[in-house]
């Protein structure tokens, strides 16, 4: 969960570093907005490559939580059974009410 949170910081720190970049490329002009689209080029190219990892990190977590599910409904089908009856019955209560 701290990496999540260590990600979410170094994504804001990315967009606002590119946000800067790019008034200072408004603000300018010529050779120097070459610069500056550069260094925006290259920020956006490390958000990318951030996004990408993050969508990977939210597959392994997504396989995993969808792994520990099967393991538990196996391990434990009546339980399973239980668990599931008593949604389907708050439900239909709450459907009914309506």
């Amino acid at each position: 969960m701290a990496n999540d949170i260590n990600l979410a910081a170094d994504l804001r720190t990315v967009v606002a570093d590119t946000e800067r970049v790019l008034n200072n490329a408004l603000a300018l002009g010529g050779e120097a907005t070459r610069e500056v689209t550069d260094q925006l080029s290259l920020n956006l190219q490390l958000l990318k490559n951030t996004l990408a990892d993050t969508e990977q990190k939210i597959i392994v977590k997504a396989r995993a939580a969808a792994a520990a599910t099967d393991n538990y409904v196996h391990d434990n089908p009546w339980r399973s059974i239980g668990v599931a009856a008593g949604v389907g019955f708050l439900l239909g209560l709450l459907t009914c009410r309506r």
